[in-house]
């Protein structure tokens, strides 16, 4: 199955390093950040956990739950476990999802044959509580995932989805940004946009973050 932005995730029950799982239930109405790894005792992967251990704050003030997958099983899961704990100075707080019988890894096409026919690619998926999907990120093994960038989209969503606005290059919480183009009338623009606006061009305006 190839999801796409906007598609409704598809459901699954699954064993988890912290009990069964049902993902829509165990969802609720947060966002979530599902991200996968391709086996057990990674190296790149174990400094990734560590790092969404550490950030589980920042995640909870924004309504956000991580999940991770791995294609191992729940015993190994566990072992792995005490390791990013130990090397990371971390409490695992989130639950990696076992999958050894690829159900999740097929249902969220989480295997790239040209990459490898076996293992799960390294997959992040943010998914919003409607369950729609809203970014996909695909990352080599090389290259460790920046949790802070998925934390910057995610404040993006957030403000986009409730402000006629969108954010530009390299835009952080706080910072100016965009008009969206379908607003054009004078009335509509001062109510939305009590701050003002800066015209660079008519199709490129720039405001101060709206909810800041």
């Amino acid at each position: 199955m190839s999801l796409r932005l906007g598609d409704i995730v598809p459901n699954f029950t699954q064993a988890s390093s912290m009990g069964k799982i049902n993902f829509y239930e165990w969802a609720g109405d947060s966002w979530v950040v599902l991200f996968s790894h391709p086996k057990d005792y990674t190296p790149v992967c174990t400094t990734e956990l560590g790092e969404v251990a550490q950030i589980k704050p920042e995640l909870d003030k924004r309504n956000v739950k991580a999940i991770a997958l791995s294609v191992d099983d729940i015993e190994s899961h566990l072992g792995w476990i005490k390791d990013i704990e130990e090397t990371q100075k971390v409490t695992m707080n989130y639950p990696i999802l076992a999958d050894s019988d690829r159900k999740v890894s097929d249902l969220y096409d989480m295997i790239h044959p040209n990459a490898n026919d076996t293992l799960t690619v390294r997959s992040v998926f943010i998914i919003d509580p409607n369950k729609k999907l809203r970014l996909t990120l695909t990352y080599p093994a090389s290259t460790g995932r920046n949790f802070d960038e998925l934390i910057r989209v995610i404040d993006s969503l957030h403000l986009t989805d409730h402000y006629s606005v969108a954010t530009p290059a390299n835009w952080k919480d706080g910072g100016d940004c965009v008009i969206v183009p379908s607003i054009q009338d004078p009335d509509e623009l001062k109510q939305k946009f009590p701050k003002g606006y800066r015209e660079v061009k008519p199709y490129l305006r720039m405001t101060p973050q709206p909810n800041k």
